[in-house]
Parts: C-alpha cells; sequence; structure tokens
C-alpha cells in the first residue's frame, strides 16, 4: 500500500498542479506541504496540525481525507501521556471522630488552590493553539492571512458544481483563481474585475504559462483551444470551435459569450 507521501505527491503530480497552487487554494504554506509530501512530521507544528493539514491537502486533491488520516493515527501518532499535576496531591488530615480535614466533609476532593493552577494552565494551552493558528495560514498569492481550516476554494463533500466550477453556500468566497497553460498557439485576452486586462491581447505560445489571477468576474477571449483553463486549481480543457471562444467566469460558473459580446483587447 503506498505511503502518505507518496500517495499525496502522485495525486498531484497526476494532476499537473505546483505545490505554489495547492497553497493557494488551501493556505497551508508550501513547506508544510513538502513535509507532508516526505513525511517529515517532526517539521510540522505537531499531531493536531498534522491531522488537520493532511485532510485538508487530501480533501483538496480529490483523495478521502478521513482515511489518510487514520492511517496517520494508526502509523505515527503515539497514545498522549497523562500529565503530571503541576501541585501535589492534596494530603488527608484525620481528624479524631471524622474522616476528612477541617473544614472539608470527607477530604476526598481537590483543594480550590490546585483547580485554580489546573484551570490557568489549560487556558495557557487554549491561547497556545489560538496563537498557532492565526500564524499558520498565508499565500503570497493571496490578500490578507485567514486561518489555516477555514475557507477552502476545493470540491468536497456539500459543495454543490456548476459548469465545472465549485460553488458554496451563502456567505461563502466568491473569488475564483484562474490561470491559462497553452497547449499550442493561441491568442488570449483576458479581463478582470473592474475592467483591468490581465491578459492584453498576447499570442501565447505551447507550454507557456499565465500567472494565477484572482477576481470575482473575468471574461476571456480565446482565438482557438489550444489551451488549458486551470480554475479554483482544476484543469478545464476548451471546446474545439472553428472561430474565437468567449467565457465569462465567475465563482457561479462558466458561460459561453455569443461572438458579438466578447473582449477586445485592442
Amino acid at each position: 500500500m503506498p505511503e502518505i507521501g507518496e500517495t499525496l505527491r502522485e495525486a498531484r503530480m497526476r494532476e499537473r498542479i505546483d505545490v505554489s497552487e495547492i497553497e493557494a487554494i488551501t493556505k497551508i504554506r508550501a513547506k508544510y506541504l513538502r513535509a507532508l509530501e516526505n513525511e517529515e512530521w517532526d517539521l510540522l507544528p505537531g499531531p493536531t496540525f498534522v491531522k488537520s493539514f493532511l485532510r485538508t491537502y487530501a480533501n483538496a486533491l480529490g483523495l478521502d481525507g478521513k482515511a489518510l488520516v487514520e492511517e496517520y493515527r494508526l502509523n505515527y501518532e503515539r497514545p498522549s501521556e497523562p500529565l503530571e499535576p503541576i501541585v501535589a496531591s492534596p494530603r488527608r488530615v484525620r481528624v479524631p471522630g471524622g474522616r476528612g480535614g477541617p473544614g472539608r466533609p470527607g477530604g476526598s476532593g481537590p483543594s480550590r488552590g490546585y483547580m485554580a493552577l489546573v484551570g490557568i494552565f489549560g487556558s495557557l494551552i487554549v491561547l497556545l493553539i489560538v496563537l498557532l493558528l492565526a500564524g499558520g495560514g498565508g499565500g503570497g498569492s493571496t490578500s490578507g492571512r485567514t486561518d489555516t481550516t477555514a475557507k477552502h476554494r476545493t470540491a468536497r463533500p456539500g459543495v454543490h458544481r456548476h459548469g465545472g466550477v465549485a460553488r458554496n453556500g451563502a456567505g461563502a468566497n466568491t473569488t475564483v483563481s484562474l490561470s491559462l497553460r497553452a497547449t499550442g498557439t493561441v491568442y488570449v485576452c483576458l479581463i478582470g474585475e473592474g475592467s483591468h486586462r490581465l491578459v492584453s491581447g498576447q499570442t501565447l505560445e505551447a507550454g507557456a504559462r499565465t500567472p494565477t489571477f484572482h477576481s470575482k468576474h473575468f471574461v476571456l477571449t480565446l482565438g482557438n483551444n489550444a489551451v488549458t483553463l486551470v480554475l479554483d486549481g482544476t484543469p478545464r480543457t476548451v471546446p474545439a470551435s472553428s472561430s474565437a471562444i468567449g467565457y465569462s467566469i465567475t465563482k457561479a460558473g462558466r458561460t459561453t459569450l455569443t461572438p458579438g459580446h466578447l473582449p477586445t483587447c485592442t
């Protein structure tokens, strides 16, 4: 059975997706993604983050994240050891004619000071986890940082699809990521939000790739179908056509434009 890291790497290479693209989709730093693929668990913040990152990465590649997390838990996770008490356990005091210490019938419960110290210790652990989560996200191709486990622009259970583009429920992120890979010589005019020209009427040769752009709405003109569209990290082909091809692209899907509505970059 393939190892966890090998399974992730083979799935990513099969989809021809770069680590930087996965970083932009999952908000997990590239060094952590590489550590997962190399099974370098010591380079990750801890078992809790390993399982969270592993599930997110696997789901982004269309793998069974739950199964990979379970495999990690069985093969690599060590049983957690009980924490030693911060202070010594309260000692029972025998009082003639009674079973407990002064003011504490029965003498079996912990002292208030002990409980207060345990509460403070627990609060520090929660605060440390929150700080690690806040600093664990980040990607050079996005504006601002988000929680590494918050929003993922990936196809996951409970996410509906239309026109090959993932669409989440109400209140979800409406920004679409788009890059183009030329498989032959092709003319490209790409316009983003606010009529901003992203690819201004250029002719791409076979093997050329554009940067990954982010916008809520794209309009696109292609001279032919010799190109692959990478929408939210998923490659999409273009149907063959004897004339120029135009698309309007949003989070809701990809809509074909009529000849009279194709954008121009002249």
